[in-house]
């Protein structure tokens, strides 16, 4: 168990194509820092956003999908990820390679092959100079984002502790985050309340802690009764989170109650309909029914990502605001990157039985029309 009292250690983004590379800056690195090693350019902008955030990227600028200008483009353009410092490795060393890198707003270059030396310094360098750009002069902001970076951190271990309780730990959460942060852009949303509800998402179905262990773990049909108890989990998730001035926990209130709101008004808990659906509500629906069609279940298999789709997109103006589909067709793309970088692999998913319908075929009268989506509701 570590120190409670141990100073934390700044994480590194080693994102570089060539195995040795990242072999030789793990090693180099390990002493004084954490490591977080990706092999391209589209996982390092995914890398880049998983918490806790990297404080500093190393990234090599060759390499096969996207290279390292471009990434670095991303990463400056994001909010969530500006901030970190970029430093670049290659063995370009012309000019004009970095005069563009820095215009790009990398931090500084480490040139092929690397002296240990020199590139620790240049590190620690960076880490002081982006530290003192955090410490603001009376404490006041550095004191609201720990705060806030500890809400976020309760959240996920929330989220972590239902995932248990499901009966696994899979990497759900992680999935539906990046999913309602896709989605939420593609509804228009500036970055700002993307990053919040994507922050907030991990907690939409908190409420499932109230819901007996035996029917959450239940590989058959759920009884009428059954399927009373679990309906309530929306009303008990805002309970347990309750009501709060602090946007973030607010937003997840809000996301834990609406979520099973329907678009033709026949959801529940208050068969809200149309606009009267808050809209986190309404982009969390999408996220929940795309995650649950396409990951496995411990009642059934997974559906093709087509067959998910092709559901959803009927499901326009039912289940569904017509406006958040939209947004899900213009980011099905990458939501399909997501789902194939983080994988489950049944690592985690204990007692798998599956006895219904591998297409998920509706054969409960208390469910109508919900079925086709997985047993999320």
């Amino acid at each position: 168990m570590g120190d409670p009292g141990a100073e934390k250690r700044p994480l590194v983004l080693i994102a570089d194509d060539a195995d040795d590379s990242r072999t030789l800056f793990a090693m180099m690195l390990k002493p004084r820092y954490d490591t977080r090693l990706v092999s391209n350019g589209t996982e390092a902008l995914y890398a880049a956003d998983l918490e806790p955030r990297p404080d500093l990227i190393l990234l090599d600028v060759v390499m096969p999908d996207l290279d390292g200008y471009e990434v670095c483009r991303r990463l400056k353009a994001r909010a969530s990820t500006a901030d970190i410092p970029v430093i670049f490795v290659t063995s370009r060393t012309g000019p004009k390679d970095e005069t563009w890198g820095l215009k790009l707003g990398a931090a500084d270059f480490l040139t092929k092959p690397v002296n240990v030396s020199s590139a620790l310094l240049r590190i620690a360098a960076q880490l002081a100079l982006r530290d003192r750009g955090r410490n603001p002069q009376n404490g006041v902001a550095e004191t609201k984002d720990g705060l806030h970076r500890t809400r976020r951190l309760v959240i996920r271990r929330l989220a972590r502790a239902m995932e248990w309780r499901e009966g696994g730990l899979t990497h759900r959460v992680a999935r539906i985050t990046h999913y309602v942060k896709l989605l939420s852009a593609g509804f228009g949303a500036p970055t700002a309340h993307c990053e919040l509800l994507a922050e907030a998402a991990p907690l939409y179905d908190v409420g499932k802690l109230g819901v007996p262990e035996a029917i959450l773990c239940k590989a058959g049909e759920l009884s009428a009764s059954e399927w009373t108890e679990v309906r309530r989990h929306p009303e008990i998730g805002a309970s347990i989170i309750g009501e709060h001035k602090d946007p973030l926990l607010a937003t997840a209130r809000v996301m834990a109650l609406t979520h099973h709101e329907r678009w033709d008004g026949t959801g529940y808990p208050a068969r809200l309909e149309g606009p009267a659906i808050p809209w986190p509500g309404r982009i969390m629906a999408v996220a929940d029914a795309f995650e649950a069609m396409t990951s496995t279940q411990r009642y059934r298999e997974a559906v093709s990502v087509d067959v998910a789709a092709s559901r959803i997109v009927q499901e326009s103006g039912k289940q569904f605001d017509p406006q958040a589909v939209n947004a899900f067709k213009q980011q099905l793309h990458k939501m399909i990157e997501v789902k194939n970088m983080i994988s489950d692999e049944l690592e985690g998913i204990h007692d798998l039985n599956f006895t219904c319908d591998s297409a998920g075929s509706d054969t409960d009268d208390a469910r109508p029309r919900l079925a086709t989506m997985g047993r999320s509701d």
